[in-house]
Order: structure tokens, then sequence, then C-alpha cells
């Protein structure tokens, strides 16, 4: 049996994976992310694979970072959350480990675990967005994970969808992540409650009576409840979604929309508004075949997952 390690390196933790050929974790570890110091990052992931290999004859290593990883799989060009700056990743872990190393960005490493053995694992194509802090995104035509010329396709949360909108950190305004991401939820609604909204009492008062101690998870467990102030903000948040996901339809056609992140454990309270709106804006509607709104079936752990199984092919 192939064995293969799975490394998700963010910007609070690194996580990692023992995975097997069927796409299970047989053992796991994380460290706390050095964010800050680029050769502490390397002695980090170096340390988790040592204690991961400890008990297991492991034959290669795929790493997901957060960033632009370039087409040869190896130099992270750049990464916002990470002191990551044209480092030839790659080349520094294998030789440090002695073994094949594969970086990829951390949404394409998520997506391919989602295709591979996950929510998509029935069809050729799929898009993955995930909705957390911001707007991330991997694809998958074909059967094969579509990185582009240069390595960074697939930045959907960059795409503009109102011109001269908000501005993002990327630089521009009016990127789709200002509008569907968990951060704009929690924006629209924190927005709502300074401004006196008195339907907001009750979620309001589940934050203690602190407006600033609203997060997404305390949203989605009130709309889990019934709060019908947090359950139209969710559907707000599902039209966004659904009408990007119908602009994407019409460029990629993909099968499957897989919506991952932590949004996305509010479930149908937050895919069938974004199912609706996507039926409502796809164009050509009624005479083409439309794409199936998924969940996320790996939650956390996709990439992981995936990054491992990118490192064994």
């Amino acid at each position: 049996m192939s064995l293969t390690i799975g490394i998700d390196v963010g910007g609070t933790k690194i996580a990692g994976g023992v995975v097997d050929e069927q796409g299970l974790i047989i053992a796991e570890h994380r460290v706390e992310s050095p964010a800050n110091d680029v050769d502490a990052i390397g002695a980090a992931i170096t340390d988790l694979v040592s204690t991961l290999r400890a008990e297991h004859d492991v034959t290669a290593v795929g790493v997901g970072a957060a960033g632009y990883v370039d087409s040869a799989r190896s130099v992270v060009m750049f990464a916002p959350n990470l002191a990551i700056e044209d480092l030839d990743l790659r080349a520094e872990l294998e030789g440090r480990l002695g073994l094949p190393v594969v970086v990829e960005n951390d949404a394409n490493a998520a997506a391919w675990g989602e295709f591979a053995f996950g929510a998509g694992a029935d069809v050729d194509d799929l898009l993955l967005i995930t909705v957390g802090t911001g707007v991330g995104s991997g694809i998958v035509l074909d059967g094969r994970l579509h990185r582009g010329a240069f390595g960074i396709a697939g930045e959907v949360g960059h795409m503009r969808v109102v011109p001269g909108g908000r501005p993002c950190g990327c630089g521009n305004r009016g990127c789709y992540e200002q509008y569907a991401s968990g951060t704009a939820l929690v924006r629209n609604v924190r927005k709502e409650v300074d401004a006196g909204s008195l339907l907001a009492r009750d979620l309001v008062a589940r934050a203690g009576g602190e407006p600033t101690a609203i997060t997404g998870p305390l949203i989605t467990a009130a709309a889990r409840e019934g709060d019908q102030f947090a359950i139209e903000h969710l559907a707000t948040l599902g039209r966004w979604l659904g009408e990007g996901i119908a602009t994407l339809a019409s460029i990629l056609d993909p099968a499957v929309a897989v919506i991952g992140g932590g949004v996305s454990e509010a479930g149908e309270l937050l895919l069938e508004p974004t199912r609706q709106a996507f039926a409502k804006e796809l164009s050509g509607r009624g005479h083409r075949p439309a794409l199936e709104i998924r969940a996320a079936r790996l939650g956390n752990q996709a990439g992981v997952i995936g990054a491992a199984d990118l490192a064994r092919r």
C-alpha cells in the first residue's frame, strides 16, 4: 500500500496527515504556523513530516500553501498570509527530507481532494469554491487539475463583480470575495446591528450584547435555530455565490460546483439560495444541462488529502 503525506500550510497552523490510496488519513498531526519567519516555516514542515513518517513508510510529500505556486509546482511566488515570496519550497524541503515533494496552491489541493475522494468523485469536471475569510477556488477539467499557463488559475475570489465596488486586499475593487465570503457576511450583519436594526436583537444577545463578538459560526448557529435575521443574511450570501457560479459555468461548464469552507457548515440554509440564484442567472437556462451544486464532503481535511494524492501521482 502506497502512503504519502499531505501538508496544509496556513497562517495560524500547519496540518499534516499520512494518507493511503483510498484517501483515508491514517495518522495526523499539526503544529503552530510560524507565518512571519520563512526559515521557521520550512523547519516546522520538516519536523511535522518527520513526526508522521516515524511510524509509516511514506514515498512522497505534497504541500498545499495559500498563495501563488508556479507551473512547476515548486516555487511559492507570493503568499499573502505567510512570509514567503519567490521561495523554491520544493527544493528546500526535498533537501531537508530526502523525499520527492510537490507544492500546490491550497485551494487547488482541496479541489483535487474533493474530486478524487469527495463530492466530485463521480464526475470529470468540478469547480470547488471555498467560502471563509475570503473566497478560494480550484478547478478540475477532464479529470485534470487546471492550473493555467503560470500555475495560478482559479483565483475566482478576485474576479470583479461590482465595478468600482468595495476595496479588496488584492488592491482592486469589487472582487467576488468582498460580497460572497464569510467576512462579507459578518460585515453586513454588523453594519445592520450598528444601524440599530431591531431584527438583530436576538443575534446581539447571543453575542453577549457586543456586536464585535458576532462571528460567522454564531450567525450560522442562530440561523439553524430559526433566527430569521441570520437566515436572510445567509440567503444574501447564497445569492452572491449562485450568481458567481452562473458566470463561471458559462466559462468552464463543470458538471458539479462544490461549496466548502467554514460558511458551508450552514448547509441548505446557504446551498438552497445559491441554487436558486444560479438557476435564475445561468445563461441559456432551460436549453442546456445545468451543473449540480453540492456541499463539500471532506471538510478541512480536503487540502491534506488532496496534497497527498497529488504527491502520489
